[in-house]
Parts: structure tokens; C-alpha cells; sequence
């Protein structure tokens, strides 16, 4: 059997091949390896009932996350897994090739995340370029939804989100500049609860107010991570992410505006990601 995980900071999507049935498809917490150790991932694992009773058959695991961008990172990941599934391959690689897979298949692109982060990179085919974004929530994150979380907050606690929308704000959330505090700076995982903020921007996007900052915030992720390429019209950009998916329309406007071609905008590549995994693996048999 056949195990793949897409994993972003805030979810993590699972995929497991049963052999004459339907796949096994369920959810746990992102499994980002800068906010999780090896100890919290097991204990993960270990309350998913769904794929207890599978263990010992499971013998790939292929695993794309958000953070797993460098050796250490990744084998923070790798060693939790390997506890769980001892008997099993464990492949442990980036969301963005993840993604690229699930969009490009083996053809040229971008690929991009607009998710609870975001990030793009160039998919040759085979291989993911060196990229230079992808700089985390503090020092990046261009219009994800870390990035509009904080956007909404902040106009909040400013005072400077209009009167009508602030009001819906209030009597929603309750926030105080206290809890937004302990929050973002005393509780792990910060990033996916600035994220959860874009619940609200889905609920209002009609507003003028959102409608000028998801323009803007999209603008600005174009901007800083597409239009650094030299060569980015040549190439169709794809999406992938709950942010990408829920606003796709001010999107396509942004990218249309600046001369981007736009391919796929998935709000989860699980599902093509799997079937790119097992056709690739039963290819490789077959040969």
C-alpha cells in the first residue's frame, strides 16, 4: 500500500491506496516541521484511527509539507514517520513539489502556494528550480493568509477598518489587542492563527474594504514573487491553496492585470498528487 500526505501549516491531507477499494482519504493538523517536533508528530499519527489497521501493509509513504525545505527539516519529519511505519519507504520533500506535480504533471510551469503561506518556484518538467522565496510569515508570505490575517487585525486594532465592517469584526471575533497578543506571540502556531482570519475576507469579500486588500495583497505576492522571473509570461503560473481557491476571481483579475498566465487553481492537490504518485509507481513497476 500507498501512502501520500500533502501537509501546509494549519492541515495536513492524507491519501492511502487500499487494493480493490476505494482510496482511504482523511485530515490531521499540518505537520510543519518549524512548529512541530518529532514527539507531536507520533502523537498525531497515533490518534488517526483511520490508518491504524493499515500499518503493516503500508510499505511507501511519500510525504510533501510545508518546511520540509532542508535536510534537517526533513528528517525531523522522516524520523517521526519511520516510528510509526517502520516497515515503509518514507520519501519526505517539499508542498511546492507536491504541488507542482499535482499541476504541472511533467510539463514546465510555475507552480505557487496561496495558502496559510505562500511561495512559488519554476517546474522544469522533473525538477523544482532553487527558489528565493518562501521566507515564512515574518519575513514573507505575500498574499497568503498569514499575510491577510495580519492586514485584517491591524486595521482593526488601528481603528482604521471602516465603521460597518469593524462592527461585524467585533461582534465575531471579541478581539482584544491582549488576546491578539498572547495569540501571535505566547501560542504555538501563530501563522495558521493569523490565517484563520480570512474566514472573515470569504464572508465580506463584496465589501469594497476586502475587495481593495485582496487586489492589493494578491498585487503585491505578483509583484515580489512572479514578476522576479524573468521570464513569467512565457510559462502558465498555477495555484494551489485555500486562499488561491476562495478568491480566485481577484486572482485571475491581479494576473491578468499584469500579463500572467494562469493554469490550474486547486484548493488541494491530494487528490492529483495521489493519482500522479501511484501512476508514476505503477509505471516504474511495469518497466
Amino acid at each position: 500500500m500507498i501512502l501520500v500526505a500533502d501537509s501546509g501549516s494549519s492541515s495536513c491531507d492524507w491519501m492511502l491506496n487500499v487494493p480493490d477499494s476505494k482510496p482511504i482519504a482523511f485530515r490531521t493538523k499540518g505537520l510543519n516541521p518549524f512548529f512541530v517536533n518529532e514527539k507531536e508528530i507520533e502523537r498525531v499519527m497515533k490518534e488517526v484511527p483511520e490508518i491504524i489497521p493499515y500499518i503493516p501493509e503500508i510499505h511507501e509513504l511519500y510525504f510533501f509539507g510545508a518546511g520540509c525545505t532542508t535536510p534537517d527539516r526533513r528528517e525531523i519529519v522522516s524520523n517521526a514517520l519511520s516510528g510509526i511505519f517502520p516497515d515503509a519507504f518514507i520519501s519526505v520533500e517539499s508542498d511546492l513539489l507536491g504541488s507542482a506535480y499535482a499541476t504541472c504533471g511533467s510539463k514546465k510551469g510555475f507552480v505557487s502556494n496561496l495558502g496559510t503561506g505562500s511561495d512559488i518556484s519554476f517546474f522544469d518538467g522533473s525538477n523544482l528550480k532553487p527558489s528565493l522565496h518562501g521566507n515564512g510569515y515574518v519575513l514573507g508570505d505575500e498574499g497568503s493568509g498569514t499575510w491577510f490575517g495580519k492586514l485584517i487585525i491591524t486595521s482593526f486594532l488601528y481603528g482604521n477598518m471602516p465603521k460597518d465592517l469593524a462592527k461585524k469584526f467585533d461582534e465575531e471575533y471579541r478581539l482584544t489587542k491582549d488576546i491578539v497578543i498572547k495569540n501571535v506571540y505566547q501560542r504555538d502556531r501563530p501563522n495558521a492563527y493569523l490565517a484563520s482570519f480570512a474566514t472573515f475576507m470569504a464572508d465580506n469579500m463584496l465589501h469594497p474594504y476586502i475587495d481593495n486588500m485582496l487586489r492589493d495583497g494578491f498585487g503585491e505576492f505578483v509583484r515580489t514573487n512572479v514578476m522576479t522571473y524573468p521570464n513569467y509570461w512565457e510559462y502558465e503560473c498555477n495555484f494551489v491553496g485555500r486562499i488561491a481557491y476562495h478568491f480566485d476571481l481577484h486572482l485571475r483579475d491581479v494576473c491578468e492585470l499584469h500579463g500572467i498566465k494562469v493554469g490550474k487553481i486547486l484548493k488541494s492537490p491530494i487528490e492529483n498528487l495521489f493519482d500522479y504518485i501511484i501512476k508514476r509507481e505503477q509505471s516504474v513497476l511495469s518497466n
